[in-house]
């Protein structure tokens, strides 16, 4: 079993060394399709670009180069390296994000049931120290700790895409041919 918070202890530093905040690393696909799934972010839009996407991968693929070499992969066997930006309907897995997102809905789904339910989903109200704030959408109040949070995220809502709209559309509706 590969350890994921070894993984992040490895990827963290390097993203945030290029000037990117780290959401979320995971590892996908099982044993038939091993992936490492690394989403990040620019701190100032929230944001990250092709560009940006190229500058994390090779940076990383360096440093896992160089563990392997050393005879200290975090990750034996093969596997594929997939770096994107959170998406829209990103994950929140930071306690940052439910205040940075207040307002916004989200689906919250926890390790463990809790009143007879496993996942609550609301408008989120960000939270105090340690514990989330939901107003449900049965209009009741919930707090729920933020370490029974197995994972949440982000619902899709027109709200949620206008908050989030690019700071420029700049280059959108043409194609740029570079060659190498």
């Amino acid at each position: 079993m590969i350890d994921t918070i070894a993984l992040v202890r490895l990827v963290e530093p390097e993203v945030e060394s290029l000037g990117f905040a780290l959401v979320r690393v995971a590892m996908t696909g099982g044993g038939s399709d091993p992936t490492l799934q690394v989403m990040a972010e620019r701190p100032d839009t929230r944001q990250l670009d092709l560009s940006d996407c190229e500058k994390i991968s090779r940076r990383l693929s360096e440093r896992l180069d160089e563990l392997e070499a050393a005879g200290e992969d975090p990750i034996p066997g093969g596997y594929r390296l997939e770096v994107s930006s959170p998406g829209i309907d990103r994950p929140l897995t930071r306690l940052k994000d439910y205040a940075d997102w207040a307002g916004h809905e989200a689906r919250i789904t926890l390790v463990e049931p809790r009143d007879g339910r496993k996942q609550y989903s609301g408008t989120l109200q960000g939270n105090q120290s340690e514990t989330i704030r939901l107003l449900g959408k049965d209009g009741k109040d919930y707090e729920v700790p933020f370490s029974a949070i197995a994972s949440a995220k982000l619902l899709l809502t027109d709200k949620l895409i206008a908050a989030t709209a690019p700071l420029s559309t700049e280059g959108a509706d043409t194609i740029k041919t570079v060659e190498e």
